[in-house]
């Protein structure tokens, strides 16, 4: 993701904890004014959603975008599916990799390029709880150690 002219609003850190992510692409979101708005606000969470790839077409499910406070009648349901906006063919490689391979595709983070709401899409395979418990000791290792050189570097020993 080129960082110019890109503002991150929303990041599924739980993503990464739950799946290995294979590879990453950008798309598009059709959305409504409205949510635009909340989204510019940084009311949006992606913590449960998931994408699915039906008739030629892509979306996502349980993204949740919090109704604008000043919308009133033009608010939608804030966890409504809503359509990805890729190419054609994109689309098409993606849903053999899904229906083929056993990946799944998980929204990554939410951020505006420009003035357009971009979601990234991670492909993605679930890991088990033995690979959850490796992570977690790898890191705690990793933390560990960088605490160890932190003393060292300051003199405690």
């Amino acid at each position: 993701m080129d960082t110019k002219g890109t503002k991150n609003v929303a990041k599924n850190s739980k993503a990464y904890h739950d799946y290995f992510i294979e590879d990453k692409y950008e798309a598009g979101i059709e959305l409504a004014g409205t949510e635009v708005k909340s989204i510019r606000l940084g009311n949006v969470n992606l913590k449960d959603s998931f994408c699915i790839i039906k008739d030629g077409q892509m979306y996502v499910h349980g993204m949740h975008i919090s109704p604008y406070e000043k919308g009133n009648i033009f608010n939608k349901d804030p966890v409504r599916p809503r359509r990805m906006l890729m190419h054609k063919r994109e689309i098409l490689r993606l849903f053999a990799k899904v229906k083929q391979d056993g990946y799944a595709l998980i929204p990554l983070s939410v951020y505006f390029r420009g003035p357009r709401v971009k979601l990234e899409l991670g492909l993605a395979k679930g890991k088990k709880l033995y690979d959850k418990r490796d992570a977690a000791a790898a890191r705690d290792a990793k933390r560990e150690m960088d605490r160890t050189m932190k003393t060292r570097r300051a003199g405690g020993y």
